[in-house]
């Protein structure tokens, strides 16, 4: 996988106990980018790209071949927190499944200057506006 612009999702966690927190020092692997270092745990987690190319292909059937990261979008609802990985993607391979197929809902292409009056959310036309 070869995004052109990565996007990294990782964790990172401080254990705290009597005023201290658990470090790790990085010195096992050489080609690590901490390598030396002291670090709190955690890692890497599925990729926004995974997922991405997971939810493409599950709900239209097509397999992105080039795409590009353009931005994390940050909703709060509540006590709710969810970060959005916005995508553009331009070249893909397959045929888009038609009608019933979807399960998600109706695919349609949908000219540029007519979304912002579909019944979009009004953030998104914050966004939108942006990508152009």
């Amino acid at each position: 996988m070869n995004p052109e612009y990565p996007i990294f999702s990782t964790t990172l966690c401080y254990l705290e106990r009597d005023d201290a927190y658990l470090m790790l020092h990085r010195v096992k692997k050489e080609d690590d980018y901490n390598h030396d270092k002291w670090v709190g745990v955690g890692g890497k987690f599925e990729s926004p790209e995974d997922c991405l190319l997971r939810e493409v292909k599950e709900e239209t059937g097509l397999t992105l071949t080039h795409w590009r990261s353009r931005g994390l979008l940050t909703f709060i609802w509540g006590n709710m927190t969810e970060f959005i990985h916005l995508y553009t993607a331009d070249a893909w391979t397959g045929e888009m499944i038609q009608g019933d197929a979807c399960r998600e809902g109706v695919l349609e292409w949908m000219p540029k200057e007519r979304v912002e009056q579909l019944p979009i959310w009004e953030g998104d036309k914050i966004f939108f506006r942006l990508l152009e």
